[in-house]
């Protein structure tokens, strides 16, 4: 089983070039009114909306190792919030952001306690 998460956009073009350009992603499908996005196992659908976009829940990408989510962080540092720290509630290690609507992202790593 496969899925795609879709959100309502105010600015699709913006958020997508974002999600494209700065985050990696492709363009697995475009349709009238709705782009889907993909990265790696990951669909994001941005579909064109009147009013607010959906801002709601986080959007979290993970990595195989902590210099990879340190190497997203200083490429993000424009859009970052905090700085990447160990959580040890749920054993990783991970930063947040925002994309240009202000949808929260989260980098991490589950393996935060192996070497890099």
């Amino acid at each position: 089983m496969s899925g795609i998460v879709f959100f309502r956009t105010a600015d699709r073009q913006r958020v997508v070039s974002f999600y494209r350009q700065r985050l990696g992603f492709e363009t697995w499908l475009e349709q009238d009114g709705c782009t889907i996005l993909r990265h790696d196992d990951l669909k994001l659908g941005f579909c064109d909306a009147d009013g607010d976009p959906d801002t709601d829940g986080i959007v979290t990408l993970y990595y195989d190792t902590r210099a990879a989510v340190d190497k997203r962080r200083a490429a993000l540092d424009d859009v970052a919030t905090d700085d990447p720290r160990v959580n040890d509630e749920y054993d990783i290690y991970q930063f947040f952001g925002e994309d240009p609507e202000g949808r929260t992202l989260e980098f991490q790593t589950f393996r935060h306690d192996l070497p890099d």
